[in-house]
């Protein structure tokens, strides 16, 4: 098992730096102009950013005032009781991440803001921080990207893809909080 996580640890620290280095051959190799296209995207991405700050500043909003006015505990008294009713009472510490949930098929900023605010008051270590970044990346952010995608094509009736996506949104939490429970709890 150690030779195992030793392997794991040496892949983990050289993923990022030895993808960085094979763009940077790859670039020279086709002799792309690699720092004016960095800059290029840079500048691109700074745009985006500024874009959707209000969005974000907004989703984050909603989110506060939705936990400031008890709601959230008021979701969890009701399903910390359902659960125990179902015999699932042990696990209703998990209702702590209906907050990203609900923010996650919604935006991706608003969500990583809920992940770090799970970080900051749980812990990035804790239970529920390696429960919600399972979660994180077991779901997606499916009203943004139908927006985007179909508005970008004008498609008009989006027929059954709002409901596969949103199971499959479900399918995706579910799973999260099962192997969060069976890998840390």
């Amino acid at each position: 098992m150690d030779s195992l996580q030793l392997l794991m640890d040496t892949v983990s620290q050289w993923t990022i730096p030895g993808t960085i280095l094979l763009i940077i051959l790859w670039g020279a190799y086709k002799k792309v102009p690699m720092y004016e296209s960095f800059v290029t995207g840079a500048k691109e991405g700074f745009t985006v950013a500024v874009t959707i700050i209000p969005y974000l500043v907004a989703i984050l909003f909603i989110i506060k005032v939705f936990t400031a006015s008890g709601a959230f505990d008021d979701i969890k008294v009701v399903g910390s009781w359902v659960f125990a009713q179902i015999g699932l009472g042990d696990y209703s510490e998990s209702l702590e991440l209906l907050p990203l949930a609900l923010t996650r098929p919604l935006t991706g900023g608003g969500a990583r803001g809920v992940l770090l605010e799970i970080f900051d008051t749980q812990g990035p270590d804790s239970f529920l921080g390696k429960t919600a970044t399972l979660m994180m990346g077991s779901t997606e952010t499916t009203f943004y990207i139908m927006t985007v995608y179909y508005g970008s094509i004008q498609v008009k009736k989006i027929r059954h893809t709002l409901p596969a996506c949103l199971i499959a949104d479900a399918a995706g939490i579910i799973t999260a909080v099962v192997l969060g429970y069976i890998l840390y709890g």
